[in-house]
């Protein structure tokens, strides 16, 4: 009686604690974390993101059937017969552990396996044990054996930060599940039970010993024929290389994409959700502007451009007009020596390249054009305490003057009048328009620049005139999808006409000057293009904005700590050559296009 009593009442503690335990039915809504693949516009693989598990989840259709077999072989043969758990496999495994004196077998289903691994500890204690079987019988009565299976090879570890079948067969074997053949299918299933030590990567001799012991199973349970375990036995495994832990290939890219990503959708569905990437970036473009601006940093420094190799900087910023999408970007000479994007993180004064807001702002008003005579005299304005007298420079003063031609040498008291004359709220106004988000004060001296701007928002602005007024939001994202295809962010332009076309056109037509008899000669690309120099103060900041109908680009060049670079470094003899450069590169196969003139619209 007392005996009865006391299963009697284990019975009952075993029955309440039960009642507690995780409830299984959350399976049947269950997504596994999954890695975040990020693609150039043109599908070529940039990176991959994914947090603790690097996991590609696949149908089960999308398994080989030697992968399935060789798992089900080594792991649970019984599978598809047991409700859950395998009475027969539990003794088995006791009675051998018995004999050994220690654990050597498990004797756990694969629905036990996952039930643990989703759910309990890894302690192995009688009473988790115990857990496993309830709620693996439970799991069982609410999924089916294929919707476990699926579950399992796509929860499962497989070393190296592997997890799923997928992202393991990738790795390891540099193919997809799918394709495995029954050599590399029984090798992937030797490594289940202790993927560190087993794995080939770690010791082939030791991988190959398991799979041996697979494909042997495999035999006994009359699953393949000795014909086939043989040829599978001499078959030459070529492996992969460990995946989880590469870099991505254009490191300051992906960063911003992230980044992006992470303001839409957050961080964990960014490292966990399975999303699928396609950028703006042309990886061919990227690799392009890479290349121009280390080749042109090293040339510069050895110039005695800058007095410290790692402080003298350059970043690239490459928007299409028609999109604009960012087709290139490098925020600086070498990532791993320095992860600070100046494309988008840095804010420098652009110098003249200020200029053409103002001068747009002038033409809109429909009291300008480009040829309208403005006066390069001496003038002086209040400021504060005191007054502020504009200079040009080199000094000098060149009298009546037309806008077209003072934009070319890039004459600076003229268009400081006509900040004062039209307003800076209204030239700030626009530039908010043209999605420049960047502080900015209506100070006297912004027309010349007094203003801090990253390239991005520079070429993003002239890649707006460069369309004759139509914008859409510069982005790095053309679209994300789910690991299913589901799409969860479209950017497919929507162009909207923000800025009026005859004076957009307008500038455009005397930024053709700036080039073509400006002071940017040094960036004449033998077709037509637009642009204009920047070239701070004491020689602290150098920009050359330019353009042409299918791409805008914004280069700048500077010291990180501000500090000067050689007297007399200008847009037009130092970044003009730059951005030709990598210009000439870039348009290689692009057919040769106009803009079109003032004359085509409208005059407001």
């Amino acid at each position: 009686m007392l005996a009865s009593s006391v299963v009697a009442g284990g019975l009952v503690g075993l029955a309440i604690s039960f009642r507690n335990l995780p409830d299984v039915r959350v399976l049947q809504t269950y997504s596994p974390t999954e890695t975040t693949h990020i693609y150039d516009i043109n599908g070529r693989p940039l990176a991959s993101i994914h947090d603790e598990a690097n996991r590609d989840v696949v149908p089960l259709e999308k398994i080989s059937p030697h992968l399935k077999r060789a798992v089900l072989a080594i792991e649970d043969s019984s599978f598809f017969t047991h409700k859950g758990i395998n009475p027969g496999g539990i003794a088995r495994a006791f009675m051998v552990n018995l004999e050994k004196g220690r654990t050597v077998e498990g004797g756990s289903t694969m629905t036990m396996q996952l039930v643990k691994n989703l759910f309990l500890s890894p302690q192995s204690k009688f009473s988790r044990k115990v857990a496993e079987a309830v709620m693996s019988i439970r799991l069982e009565q609410i999924l089916n054996k294929d919707q476990i299976l699926q579950l399992y090879l796509n929860q499962i570890y497989l070393g190296h930060n592997l997890y799923g079948v997928e992202t393991a067969s990738q790795s390891y074997f540099n193919k997809s599940a799918a394709s495995l053949t029954l050599a590399e299918a029984a090798m992937l299933a030797g490594i289940i039970s202790a993927p560190e030590e087993y794995s080939p990567f770690a010791n082939y001799k030791l991988s190959k010993e398991r799979q041996e012991i697979v494909l042997a199973r495999m035999k006994e349970l009359k699953w393949i024929t000795p014909e086939e375990e043989a040829a599978a036995r001499k078959q030459k495994i070529k492996l992969g290389k460990i995946t989880s832990f590469g870099g991505s290939q254009v490191p300051y890219v992906t960063e911003a994409v992230v980044q992006e990503l992470t303001r839409r959708f957050g961080r964990d569905a960014v490292v966990k959700g399975g999303m699928r990437v396609q950028t703006t970036i042309d990886l061919r473009l990227q690799r392009v502007a890479e290349d121009t601006v280390k080749a042109w940093h090293d040339r510069l420094y050895y110039r005695g451009l800058f007095y410290d190799y790692d402080q003298g900087q350059i970043a690239l910023a490459a928007v299409d007009p028609r999109t604009h999408f960012v087709k290139a970007m490098v925020g600086g000479v070498d990532y791993k020596k320095s992860q600070f994007n100046r494309a988008i993180q840095s804010r420098r004064q652009p110098g003249s390249a200020f200029k053409p807001f103002v001068y747009y702002a002038a033409f809109a008003t429909g009291k300008y054009g480009p040829d309208s005579i403005v006066y390069d005299t001496p003038v002086g304005y209040r400021d504060g305490d005191g007054y502020y007298y504009p200079q040009n420079y080199g000094g000098g003063f060149s009298g009546a003057v037309s806008i077209r031609r003072a934009l070319e040498v890039s004459l600076n008291i003229p268009v400081v009048k006509l900040g004062q004359e039209i307003g800076l709220n209204k030239v700030i106004e626009i530039c908010r328009i043209l999605g420049i988000r960047s502080p900015m004060e209506p100070v006297i001296s912004l027309p010349l620049g007094a203003v801090d701007l990253t390239p991005l928002e520079m070429a993003g602005g002239f890649a707006t005139f460069a369309n004759n007024g139509w914008h859409s939001d510069t982005t790095f994202i053309v679209q994300v999808t789910d690991s299913s295809g589901n799409v969860l962010l479209d950017n497919t332009p929507k162009p909207k006409l923000v800025l009026d076309p005859w004076a957009a056109a307008s500038v455009n037509s005397a930024l053709k000057g700036v080039i073509y008899s400006g002071t940017a000669t040094a960036a004449q690309l033998g077709r037509p293009a637009a642009g204009k120099t920047g070239t701070t103060s004491s020689e602290r900041d150098i920009w050359f904005v330019g353009y042409v109908p299918q791409l805008s680009v914004a280069v700048w060049i500077g010291n990180d700590d501000y500090t000067p670079m050689s007297y007399g470094a200008t847009g037009g003899t130092i970044v003009a050559p730059v951005w030709r450069d990598f210009m000439s590169q870039a348009l290689q196969g692009v057919p040769e296009e106009d803009f079109k003139p003032p004359s085509a619209f409208e005059r407001p």
